[in-house]
This record gives structure tokens, sequence and C-alpha cells, in this order.
């Protein structure tokens, strides 16, 4: 019988345990750890998950702050309010929801952002320590991925693991992660992307396969191995305005041993990373 992944219920389980963290730093420090979430412009899907994370923040005893810009923000006025944030002693951690509009380089943003306060894992010297072994702050996403097949006692040793999508947010970290040395690592990783030929040739001899290419139902059925570990990392809508995967679900859990769901799946587990890297960032930061 296929085993459901499910993030939401994870979530729940991981959040408490970081709630409990949460009481024994403010308890410690007379401070609480706290979030700063910018957005600018009027994305709803945006508005939607700056909410949901500023809600789960409230939820475990942190506080959060938002700060909304208008669509006509000019990259300079962002700098200095992120330089404001940097060093504001009451921010743990800052999270600028992207995609930012157009007249702003995002590159530019996510370099702003303090090293210590970088709790979105994006920033270069968050990802240069990931890549030479040492990380501290995790981008969100694959951190997620990697704890939901670990507290499901999914192996990930040795495996083939095969990860559809390139993208500095989820592919190329989660490569990265899952190659460390240790627990939750010392995977054998292939990268496919757009130019990759033949995808099905290479996802059909993985041991788990991670999808995050924006495509609805892209992996079929016939590109995975019979038991083999399914992650979904899509969240796309349909023409009848459903959430839905990159994956086709239905067809593809008749075959894989394991499989998340969209939604319930990668999207619950984001967030409560988010919530342990700020907690961390707290910690780091009054150490």
């Amino acid at each position: 019988m296929t085993q459901i992944l499910d993030g939401k219920l994870l979530a729940q389980t991981m959040q408490a345990e970081i709630a409990a963290k949460v009481a024994d730093f403010t308890q410690k420090h007379g401070l609480r750890p706290g979030l700063a979430a910018v957005l600018v412009g009027e994305n709803p899907a945006s508005q939607v998950y700056v909410r949901n994370k500023r809600k789960a923040c409230d939820q475990l005893g942190m506080q959060s702050w938002l700060h909304q810009l208008p669509a006509t923000t000019s990259q300079d006025e962002l700098l200095h309010l992120l330089a404001q944030l940097n060093t504001d002693p009451q921010v743990s951690g800052i999270l600028v929801q992207l995609p930012l509009p157009k007249q702003i380089d995002e590159s530019a943003i996510i370099d702003a952002v303090a090293p210590l306060k970088d709790v979105d894992g994006f920033g270069p010297v968050s990802l240069g320590l990931l890549t030479a072994g040492t990380p501290r702050f995790l981008p969100c996403t694959p951190f997620g991925i990697q704890q939901i097949l670990v507290r499901n006692k999914i192996r990930i040793d040795g495996q083939h693991v095969v990860i559809v999508g390139r993208s500095n947010i989820v592919g190329k970290p989660l490569a990265l992660l899952l190659m460390q040395k240790g627990d939750g690592g010392n995977a054998t990783v292939t990268v496919c992307h757009s130019k990759t030929r033949d995808i099905a040739a290479l996802t059909t001899q993985a041991d788990i396969v991670v999808v995050a290419i924006g495509q609805t139902h892209f992996l079929t059925r016939d590109m995975i191995r019979p038991g083999a570990v399914v992650v979904d990392v899509g969240i796309n809508r349909t023409p009848d305005g459903k959430l839905a995967g990159d994956v086709d679900f239905d067809a593809v859990r008749e075959v894989a041993s394991a499989i998340t769901p969209v939604p319930g799946g990668i999207g619950p587990m984001t967030i409560t990373m988010l919530l342990h890297n700020t907690l961390q960032a707290a910690i780091l930061q009054h150490s």
C-alpha cells in the first residue's frame, strides 16, 4: 500500500517542538524571536503565503511584522528598508517574498539581507556554507523535503535521487543538501532540467524522484519505477481553479511506495522550516 507523506500532520508535530523551544528562548532572553516579512506589490498568491507565515509565527509565540510596499517601489527604497531591518535587534529573520516587480533586481535584494538574518537561506553566504558542507540556514523547501523523508524513515543514504528542476530555490540547494555527509544525506543525486534529454530515462532509475518544474502533472506513471518514492513540490492551478502538483498523483500513487500530496505535502513543511530557521537565527544572534 502506498504511503502518503502527510506534510500537514508532520508540520503540526514539528511546529509544536519549535514552539517549546521558542518559549524556552523567550524565558531565557526576555525577547521573542521575530520575523519581518517584506511584500512588494499585490500578488494574490504572495499575499496568501505571507499571511500563512505570519499566522504560524503568532501561533508559535514569535513576533511577526509585515512591511507591505506598493508595486511601484524602487530598488533603492527596498534596499533602504532592508538596511533598517538588518540592524533592528528585535528582528531575528527577514523574509522578502518573491517574485519582486520587474524594476527590482532580485539577486541584489537577496544579497542585501544580513547573512545572520537570511532565514530563507537564499543568500550567497548561506548557499556558500551549504556548498562547503558547513550549512547555517538551509533553504526552507529543500530542508522541508529532507525532513519529510527523514521523519518518515525513508532511506536517503546511498539512494539515487533524481531532481527535476534546477532552480536556486529548490533544485540546486536540494542536490547539495542530499549529498551532504551525515544523517539525511549521502545520496547520489542527478539533476534534470529543461535541456535534459529523455528525462524519463533518468527518473525510472531513481529510488527517490523530486519534481519541482512548475508543470501540472509533468511526472506520469510510466516515468518512475515501481516502489520509488515521489516528492511533488509543484503548486499549479488547473483550468477549473483547483490546486494540482507537478505529479499525476492518482496514477503515480498506484506504483510509488510513498508520495507527497498537493496540497498538504511540501507546502506546510516549507513554512515550518522557515520558523525553525527564524528560531535558529535568534539563538545565533544572542549566543
